[in-house]
């Protein structure tokens, strides 16, 4: 569950970080570097359709704009998505954020059923 009753303002009170947490793609550095800087974690289901962070609309309108294109290599690829993220204004990616909010606090509400985009 994302909060609980003991931390009903976790996500009016700062900065909420979510990371992959599927054991595959967790990397012992990282689970070290948030227990030392003792950042709360925020359990999450594991492929969720209901909250997958791939879902989540940077994601989608990056894809729509990298595909069918071919790149030469690496710096190629890195450059075009950094060009993309410069095109972008705050406003795009905090409307994104509040969008997943919503979401979580939907699945949330209706004890975790699944969720139609």
């Amino acid at each position: 569950m994302l909060f609980n009753t003991k931390r009903p303002g976790l996500l009016r009170s700062g900065v909420v970080l979510q990371h992959g947490n599927a054991t595959p793609y967790t990397a012992k550095r990282t689970k070290e570097w948030l227990e030392r800087y003792r950042w709360d974690i925020i359990p999450h289901l594991a492929h969720s359709p209901d909250l997958a962070p791939s879902d989540f609309h940077l994601f989608g309108t990056l894809k729509r704009h990298l595909g069918g294109k071919k790149f030469e290599d690496e710096d190629e690829l890195n450059g075009e998505v950094r060009d993309w993220f410069s095109t972008h204004e705050a406003k795009f990616f905090t409307q994104g954020i509040y969008s997943l909010l919503r979401r979580w606090q939907k699945c949330i509400t209706l004890h975790r059923d699944y969720i139609e985009k």
